[in-house]
C-alpha cells in the first residue's frame, strides 16, 4: 500500500514554483488534462495564465490518485501587479485510504504597501483527531511596523492564538484594534 509520503513528492516549495509556471506566455490562456498514471490512478489538472492592465497571473492545479484510495491535490498561483506588487501561494493536500488528511499551504506577497507571509498546516489522523497551526507575519512599508502571530488548534487543547506587534526598531507596541 502506498503512503501519503510516497504521493506527496511535490513539496510546497515545488508547488509554489509550479513546475514551470511562467509569465513568459505570449497570450492569455490555459489548458486542462486528465490521464491514467503509472500508480494505477488518475492524474488531472489545469493551468492558466492571464494578463491585463492591472498585472498578470499564472495558476496551476493538479490532482493525483493511486487507485488504492490515496490522493494528492496541489495548487499554486503567482502574480505581479503593475503597481509593483507580487506574490505566490501554494497548497498541498493529501488524503490516505485510511481517511487521514495532511494539508500544508503558504502565501508570500509584497508590494509598495508592505509584505505578508503566512504558512499553515492541518492534520487529521485516521481516527478523526484534528490539529492545525498557522504562522503569519506582516509588515507595513510606510511605518515599518509589523505583526507576528501564531494560531493553533487541537481537540485536546482547543484553540490558541498569540500575536505581537512591533515598531520599526523592533520594540513591542500595542496591536491596533479594528
Amino acid at each position: 500500500m502506498k503512503t501519503i509520503a510516497s504521493l506527496l513528492t511535490p513539496t510546497l516549495a515545488a508547488t509554489l514554483l509550479l513546475g514551470g509556471l511562467s509569465f513568459n506566455a505570449q497570450a492569455d490562456g490555459g489548458r486542462r488534462f486528465i490521464r491514467d498514471n503509472p500508480a494505477g490512478g488518475v492524474s488531472a489538472g489545469a493551468a492558466r495564465h492571464r494578463s491585463g492592465e492591472n498585472g498578470r497571473m499564472a495558476a496551476r492545479r493538479v490532482v493525483r490518485t493511486d487507485g488504492e484510495g490515496n490522493g494528492v491535490a496541489t495548487s499554486g498561483r503567482a502574480w505581479e501587479t503593475t503597481a509593483g506588487g507580487s506574490g505566490a501561494r501554494g497548497g498541498v493536500t493529501a488524503r490516505s485510504a485510511d481517511g487521514s488528511i495532511q494539508h500544508n499551504s503558504g502565501i508570500a506577497s509584497s508590494g509598495p504597501k508592505g509584505s505578508l507571509n503566512s504558512q499553515g498546516s492541518l492534520n487529521r489522523d485516521a481516527d478523526g483527531n484534528v490539529t492545525q497551526s498557522r504562522t503569519t507575519s506582516a509588515t507595513n512599508a510606510a511605518t515599518g511596523n509589523s505583526y507576528q502571530g501564531n494560531t493553533s488548534y487541537s481537540q485536546e487543547t482547543g484553540l490558541s492564538h498569540s500575536g505581537t506587534c512591533f515598531d520599526a526598531s523592533g520594540a513591542t507596541i500595542p496591536c491596533p484594534r479594528r
